[in-house]
């Protein structure tokens, strides 16, 4: 897990890491997939902003988008199952061969997956960027909500090798070092969290190549419910 080279500094030391196994949905939930949950009253609505905004992104294939890490972590719930943690998502991705993206080191085409674009696609339409376990999407098309905290200082700490990060008194503390030392870029373009975020992974349709990569780490408040970020379930095997 993680790179020494490249990336934002936050993804840094390349680690071993040890996880039980698990099971990973092969696909990021769909908008008929997260109806089915609304009509049964255990999910609420997919963001009324975000599905008016964005007409063209309600497809029932389509990954459902709009949809805040309390209403991911429900919805999962409903099926039994689980969000990923981050550890298990870069699994998924790279495999044990430390691949770049989820097909591969080849660089992101349009054959691939979906990036550098205005929209997500329909999912598992895009089959030449199948991850080793026969994932769909796992590089592109949306972000993917997970169950971590997101931790800057998880790859040094004692349990990175467990894939786990911090509590959430050790990550404030760590995002208030960063702000002392004026290390913004430490965990890429986006703010320094001024609480604890959530992880999300996979990059998405609206990035460019070099954002699908395996190790990118990026963070949101829970309560975000924006149009480039989804999910999939994940479940412990048993």
């Amino acid at each position: 897990m993680g790179a020494d080279t490249g990336g934002e500094q936050d993804e840094r030391p390349a680690h071993t890491v040890v996880l039980p196994a698990f099971w990973l949905d092969r696909t990021e939930v769909t908008n008929a997939m997260w109806d089915e949950c609304v009509r049964a009253s255990a999910c609420r609505a997919k963001s009324a902003a975000v599905r008016n905004a964005h007409p063209d992104f309600n497809g029932a294939r389509q990954p459902v988008t709009g949809v805040s890490w309390d209403d991911a972590r429900d919805y999962c719930a409903w099926r039994a199952k689980r969000l990923p943690r981050e550890a298990e998502f870069e699994k998924a991705v790279r495999d044990a061969d430390g691949r770049r993206f989820a097909w591969g080191n080849d660089p992101p085409t349009r054959e691939r997956t979906v990036y550098a674009s205005g929209h997500p696609e329909d999912v598992g339409t895009h089959p030449a960027g199948r991850g080793r376990y026969g994932h769909e999407d796992l590089s592109g098309n949306v972000w993917e909500w997970l169950e971590d905290e997101y931790d800057p200082y998880a790859y040094r700490r004692s349990t990175a090798g467990l894939g786990q990060p911090g509590t959430c008194a050790e990550i404030t503390a760590a995002l208030d070092e960063l702000r002392r030392e004026h290390k913004q870029g430490f965990t890429g373009s986006n703010p320094l969290p001024s609480e604890c975020e959530h992880s999300i992974r996979g990059g998405a349709y609206n990035y460019d190549a070099n954002g699908l990569r395996a190790t990118n780490r990026v963070h949101h408040p829970g309560k975000y419910r924006i149009p480039m970020l989804g999910l999939r379930c994940a479940k412990d095997a048993l």
